[in-house]
């Protein structure tokens, strides 16, 4: 015989809708599923698979609106909400929401996720039934990965972070599923707990996982640095008195770049046709 768990998806059969309730059998066991949780089409006798949890009575209940996940099974789950004293409170795509407990949220506030994060996760119950979220093992997500191939190299993946070390952070790809490690120098700022981030694939292991970079591409860098330049140019009325001879000191101190990224910087532009320089000024080329 199958027993009826709170945070599993079960086949039942459908006997008679009373009043704004299903009773549902699966053998000789009876649940009941409020009719609101299931498609008014369906017509008693039919078999139909639905999810258990306990609802707000401490009751076994049914819905025919299936989580991303199950007690036992893992998938994501989109921040809904963020308690300070309780933790996140997520959407499992079942009609209610479902904690995952501050205390397996980082340690460090500012890197919890915010609303629209997603955690990767599964469900767990406690003695009494009622279910909440568990974030995904190292272990447990070894067996879930998928494995990149080696054309991978150098492309940008959209990945969501898992597992948060002071030496880094463990991401998976969306919707691939593939392990990146991404080290604390190929990081700009260490990112939340959940957050969606552009990757860029640096290194292919033999495992098939991979080490990422969430730095800019030299050439980005270039275009951030020019980009800085052409905004400076435009509120000191389109000419400077800084060149491509201007002394490094004096670089640093007014735009923060060292001498060899702004005359790479001021290169692109004068290639672009953007500036000109002349007499010891880089003006807007008109």
């Amino acid at each position: 015989m199958t027993n009826l768990y709170a945070g599993t998806i079960q086949s039942v059969r459908l006997a008679e809708l009373s009043g704004s309730r299903w009773l549902l059998k699966l053998g000789d066991q009876e649940i009941y599923m409020n009719a609101s949780e299931a498609p008014e089409t369906l017509q008693p006798g039919e078999d139909v698979d639905v999810f258990l949890f306990m609802n707000r009575r401490g009751e076994l209940a049914a819905t025919m609106q299936l989580p991303s996940m199950t007690v036992g099974t893992y998938g994501w789950a989109r921040v809904l909400r963020v308690d300070d004293k309780e933790g996140a409170y997520v959407d499992i795509g079942a009609s209610f929401e479902v904690l995952v407990n501050r205390a397996d949220l980082p340690r460090i506030r500012k890197l919890w996720p915010k609303t629209d994060d997603a955690l990767y996760m599964t469900l767990r119950t406690d003695l009494g039934g009622n279910i909440f979220g568990r974030l995904a093992t190292e272990e447990r997500v070894l067996e879930e990965i998928g494995l990149a191939e080696p054309w991978r190299m150098n492309e940008d993946l959209t990945a969501r972070p898992y597992r948060l070390l002071p030496v880094g952070a463990f991401l998976l790809s969306i919707p691939d599923n593939y392990r990146i490690f991404v080290h604390e120098s190929e990081m700009l700022a260490e990112p939340r707990l959940g957050e969606e981030l552009t990757v860029r694939v640096i290194d292919v292991q033999k495992d098939g996982t991979l080490n990422g970079s969430l730095m800019p591409r030299k050439q980005e860098r270039l275009d951030d640095d020019a980009e800085m330049i052409l905004g400076y140019l435009h509120e000191a009325g389109g000419k400077m008195p800084f060149t491509d001879k201007s002394t490094p000191e004096e670089i640093s101190e007014m735009f923060g770049l060292s001498k060899g990224s702004f005359k790479r910087a001021l290169g692109r532009l004068m290639k672009d046709r953007k500036v000109v320089q002349q007499d010891g000024w880089t003006s807007l080329n008109e």
